[in-house]
């Protein structure tokens, strides 16, 4: 691992979606030094040019490691220009699904270091289930699985200090605890003030701002990490979602050590 304060390399926080990435995006863009801007979501549509379209795009002549390397300048100066217009001299990106393509991200950043949140299933299908809807929460019992799957499996072809695994649940129950880990994890020094997110500027849209005004004003709880919704498939999981999740949850709940 690099010296405390020195890397540059790329860091990206992947998650199945609900699963508190946005909370963990803004303590890491609380960060003097991390910039961590908006969702791309679009690095896995690149694939295209050394995958499916490679036999019609090699006749161009160029090696693939070249066309690795255009999309990487491309995709990583959009984040460099945007870090250092903030005053920021390392980036990360947040995007969820990139966890179902963690494999080509980092085939183009090849010293990228991989945070995976990791939240109670049963928890993210009753999110879901708010934010999006029933149907949602039916897709998400198969959905959460096959996140975690994709970015455990990615994970093990990492050595150590490229890929770490973050549990919601000690993030919100012992915030300073679980962010000081992961800040040692990413080789950066550890700065007071950094879980009070809220006091720093942000690129999110109004929609999260308001999202989390009402679920902490539900609780009464004005933290800006709180746990009150840890758990909260023991109240909110009615019987056919409970099934669900038996069904096709219920391994990786148990592999991951949910009881």
């Amino acid at each position: 691992m690099a010296e405390t304060g020195t890397s540059t390399a790329p860091i990206f926080l992947v998650g199945c979606q609900r699963s508190g990435t946005t909370m963990v995006r803004l303590v890491l863009d609380s960060h003097s030094r991390i910039s961590c801007g908006p969702e791309t979501r679009f690095l896995p549509d690149l694939r295209r040019i050394v995958g499916r379209d490679w036999e019609r795009l090699a006749r161009f002549g160029f090696p693939r490691e070249d066309w690795l390397r255009r999309i990487r300048d491309f995709f990583g100066g959009v984040h460099a220009d945007y870090a250092a217009a903030r005053g920021k001299t390392r980036w990360a990106d947040k995007t969820p699904l990139y966890a179902m393509s963690l494999d080509f991200v980092t085939e183009v950043f090849p010293d990228a270091q991989i945070v995976h949140l990791i939240r109670d299933g049963r928890d993210v299908v009753v999110s879901h289930r708010k934010r999006f809807g029933y149907w949602s929460a039916v897709k998400c019992v198969v959905k959460w699985p096959r996140y975690i799957r994709a970015a455990r499996a990615a994970g093990a072809a990492l050595p150590a200090d490229r890929y770490y695994e973050l549990r919601y649940e000690q993030a919100v129950s012992e915030p300073e605890k679980a962010m000081r880990g992961l800040f040692e994890f990413l080789g950066e020094p550890w700065e007071d003030g950094i879980l009070d997110y809220e006091s720093k500027q942000h690129d999110v849209a109004q929609k999260y701002t308001t999202e989390a005004e009402r679920r902490r004003a539900a609780v009464g709880d004005t933290a800006p990490i709180y746990g009150s919704r840890v758990g909260s498939y023991r109240r909110e999981l009615d019987p056919f979602l409970r099934l669900l999740v038996w069904v096709f949850s219920g391994p990786t709940l148990r592999a991951l050590g949910y009881r």
